[in-house]
């Protein structure tokens, strides 16, 4: 039996130049389901298939686990959705090159330190132990990259503030010459990339005179994910390269770390900034106490969080369509939010005032909404994955008329 358009299990396989046992098993692991099953329980395939088999193939050969695999694939031929993919896969293998390239390096430095008869060089080897360790790491950054890139991009294409949430903020955090800055949990580095222009205004040294000391600030940025210091540092590096204005007078320093062990000195830092940070912590006293130890006497923290009616719309529009749907695991404006924050932030800190951000989101088109809702932190893969088409049919329905979402989202200024 033969269908046009259609390929068998085994013209599938031959033609993928996979056996047809490994395409039976990703259909048993629901990761590639046939396009056509018929009664009789023949099973066909089509083109676009090829596109969620190739995306599999790439991420196994990554590392990735099957239930990695299954969350971070969508069966759908959709340009959109294959470009977004191929990017992502993309950066996978330049970061995977990056580290293969450490790896050999820290190996042969090694060879040559006893080759010259010195020994092992025992920092080496740590060097290559840690970046063979780094597999958990690299992962967890690669379902989290695409992940931010979705929710920044809603966010800054149907925002109805103008000024925009990076922005906002950074005019809020008063940032001067000379400071030593602290960023917790730094992502991307997107706050500094969009505020580059007005790092290079405080940072231009025309009045400073000739001999005298110039005043350098330094901003440091850390985070538990080593690829998200790694994509802040590519990120930061090229907005400053193209910058075509003064010269910076801004060190910028990458580090891992948490919020609860930063790994700062007593009473160091001008400023630290947590922005949706704070609500990830496991204790989040624990981080508040570490972040006041850190901070100068009269030093400030800027901290961001939501409230219990940001993006409701979203949550509303997913499970009218499939009420199993919750787009959040856990509340975290629950454990650290708009109306519980000040009272939490208090316990460590002597002044605190919180801010609110007026915005909201009028949105009129699907598919950036539609990424957002893949980028979420629930379970919506699990009942989209194989549904995409038409989910993002009810989308597109949806918004023949453009929907406005609520955002409550806002920060606490703490000074110690």
């Amino acid at each position: 039996m033969h269908k046009d358009g259609y390929y068998s299990s085994g013209e599938f396989a031959k033609k993928a130049n996979v056996s047809v046992r490994t395409i039976r098993y990703y259909d048993q692991q629901n990761i590639l389901k046939p396009s056509l099953l018929t009664d009789e329980g023949v099973r066909f395939y089509t083109d676009s298939d090829f596109t969620r088999l190739q995306q599999i193939l790439l991420l196994k050969y990554l590392g990735f686990t099957l239930d990695d695999i299954r969350n971070m694939t969508i069966g759908d031929s959709d340009y959109h959705v294959l470009k977004n993919s191929l990017e992502l896969q993309k950066r996978m293998i330049q970061d995977k090159i990056a580290q293969m390239q450490r790896v050999c390096k820290a190996i042969e430095e090694t060879e040559e330190s006893i080759n010259e008869g010195n020994g092992i060089d025992w920092s080496n080897m740590l060097e290559i132990i840690h970046l063979t360790n780094m597999e958990d790491s690299m992962r967890t950054q690669y379902l989290n990259a695409g992940n931010i890139s979705a929710r920044i991009s809603l966010h800054n294409k149907y925002s109805v503030n103008k000024q925009g949430w990076f922005p906002w903020i950074y005019d809020l955090c008063g940032i001067k010459k000379g400071m030593r800055i602290l960023e917790v949990g730094c992502g991307d580095g997107t706050l500094w990339v969009e505020n580059i222009g007005k790092l290079a205004i405080i940072g231009r040294c025309d009045e400073l005179l000739i001999g005298k000391r110039r005043k350098i600030t330094s901003i440091e940025l850390t985070d538990i994910s080593e690829g998200m210091i790694g994509d802040a540092r590519r990120n930061i590096k090229a907005a400053t390269e193209s910058w075509s204005g003064r010269d910076i007078d801004v060190i910028f320093k990458f580090r891992k770390a948490s919020c609860e062990k930063t790994g700062a000195k007593d009473e160091y830092y001008d400023l630290v900034i947590a922005n949706h940070v704070l609500f990830y912590c496991k204790n989040v006293d624990k981080a508040l106490k570490e972040i006041a130890r850190v901070l100068k006497p009269g030093g400030v923290l800027v901290c961001g969080t939501y409230g219990s009616k940001h993006m409701q719309e979203i949550s509303k529009l997913v499970s009218t369509y499939d009420k199993r749907i919750a787009l959040e695991s856990e509340k975290l404006f629950e454990k650290f939010g708009l109306d519980n924050g000040k009272q939490i932030l208090e316990k460590h800190f002597s002044n605190v005032e919180r801010r609110d951000y007026e915005d909201a989101l009028i949105v009129s088109e699907a598919e950036p909404l539609v990424d957002y809702i893949l980028s979420c932190h629930g379970n919506q893969k699990e009942y989209l994955v194989d549904k995409f088409s038409d989910f993002k049919k009810y989308v597109e329905k949806k918004l023949r008329k453009p929907m406005k979402i609520t955002k409550e989202a806002g920060v606490f200024i703490c000074r110690k």
